[in-house]
């Protein structure tokens, strides 16, 4: 059984738990724009805590191929005041998705309970600054960098690869002085992968079991549904509903994801089978 513990917060992994997305972007590629205002973000954290989400990510600059850079100040100025919120009017643990060291320090400072980074600690400082926050650590693979990841993916064996790099950033990450149980594993669906390579990871995802730390899976609305299903971002729920079931039954413990209610019905009426077994 897993748990996360950060101050005097624990998070219980023993079932599926439901991550829910703020992306405070005007370009982010499924939600960009909607929640820019602030008032409406803090009513969409609202809503997903209702719904059932134990965690809140917020992100303030778009990961998707193509997305512009941001300034440290830009980054700082979209998520600081959701944190802020949504730590003084909700119980839950909040996650800042972020890749720079500043952002970092500033979120932890304003309420966050989890970093979450898809470039796995990599920006220069990024890992010092992790170790001296004391907090859990989501640690994503990514082939290249989000403006050119999907031109040409390109692997020997994309399972083997993402385990060799979860290996090495694991050995960093104890180096620099980060606790093991701190971690927290993300394959990197759409992150420099194509179709096939995506699908295999969610058919391997019991692999990643191996090093005995949990596992974050974030599909929701992603190319892999629309590209396999010719959906529009828009019209992609039953095939993310689908994948979140498929990756919680192959063991993942934190569903990332846009759509918390639908997602949390599909994984209790998972759950309430799995105990009759």
């Amino acid at each position: 059984m897993f748990q996360l513990t950060h101050a005097n917060k624990t998070l219980d992994l023993s079932s599926p738990i439901v991550m829910g997305i703020v992306n405070v972007t005007p370009d982010s590629f499924s939600d960009g724009g909607e929640y820019t205002d602030f008032e409406q973000a803090c009513r969409h954290v609202d809503d997903m805590v209702e719904q059932g989400a134990l965690i809140i990510d917020v992100g303030g600059e778009s990961t998707r191929p193509g997305a512009a850079k941001v300034t440290i100040e830009q980054e700082l100025a979209r998520v600081i005041p959701i944190i802020e919120y949504t730590a003084k009017t909700h119980n839950v643990w909040i996650s800042i998705d972020t890749s720079k060291p500043e952002v970092m320090e500033a979120a932890v400072n304003a309420g966050a309970n989890l970093i979450n980074d898809v470039r796995a600690l990599q920006v220069p400082g990024a890992l010092a600054m992790a170790a001296s926050l004391d907090v859990p650590i989501c640690l994503m693979h990514m082939q290249g960098e989000p403006q050119t990841m999907q031109e040409s993916p390109s692997y020997d064996d994309v399972v083997d690869e993402v385990t060799a790099f979860f290996e090495l950033r694991i050995a960093y990450c104890e180096a620099a002085g980060i606790e093991r149980e701190r971690l927290i594993l993300d394959p990197g669906f759409g992150f420099g992968k194509t179709l096939a390579h995506n699908y295999r990871l969610l058919a391997m995802l019991p692999k990643l079991h191996e090093f005995h730390l949990p596992v974050l899976v974030g599909l929701s609305r992603k190319s892999m549904i629309g590209n396999l299903l010719g959906r529009d971002t828009d019209q992609r729920l039953a095939g993310s509903l689908a994948g979140a079931l498929i990756a919680a039954q192959q063991g993942a413990q934190i569903i990332r994801v846009h759509d918390v209610a639908e997602t949390f019905d599909v994984l209790k009426v998972m759950s309430a089978t799995m105990e009759q077994l």
